[in-house]
């Protein structure tokens, strides 16, 4: 399978973008990554804009950056949420800063942009926060799915096929730890 022994965690809070969540969790997991949602510790099930549950794995203050090769954070008000969880915000860093993949759809930007790894990178994003990605120091672009290095980013549900091709691109390119 394509991503045999390749570690995935998706980030989840409230209000999470139900595409942005399933989606990529699906297709991560169809092509042989073990994935897991990852939550914190008041947060046993959190239910998106169209109130569906998605159960946490995993504690973001309970696992390391070392333990995964890819983040991806969904979009809707979720972003808002887990931005304000540092321990949600250095599992990011640490996960960027090991080189491996950090991936961001919508409204996610929030997260990388708080969690402090966006300036001088090439980003997009839904065109409701370009603002805030530009006054981090990214570099906006309109286009379905961007890749600099370990980042990824896309705009909207309707480019989540090329977002997770992307991602699935970046982790059997090897460019994360083995």
């Amino acid at each position: 399978m394509e991503l045999d022994g390749k570690r995935i965690g998706i980030l989840a809070e409230d209000h999470y973008e139900d595409l942005e969540l399933w989606y990529p969790l699906i297709r991560m997991k169809e092509a042989g990554a073990e994935v897991d949602i990852v939550g914190m510790p008041d947060g046993e099930v959190y239910h998106s804009k169209h109130d569906y549950p998605a159960k946490v794995d995993v504690v973001a203050g309970e696992v390391s950056a070392d333990d995964f090769d890819a983040l991806i954070i969904p979009g809707g008000y979720a972003p808002d949420y887990i931005r304000r969880h540092e321990a949600m915000l250095d599992l990011v860093r640490g996960v960027y800063e090991n080189g491996d993949v950090v991936a961001f759809i919508c409204h996610a930007g929030w997260v990388p942009i708080s969690a402090g790894i966006v300036e001088g990178r090439k980003v997009t994003s839904v065109s409701a926060i370009k603002d805030d990605l530009v006054n981090a120091g990214a570099d906006w672009v309109d286009q379905e799915v961007v890749q600099d290095g370990n980042l990824i980013s896309s705009r909207t549900p309707a480019d989540l096929p090329a977002f997770c091709r992307t991602i699935i691109g970046a982790l059997q390119a090897g460019m994360t730890k083995e």
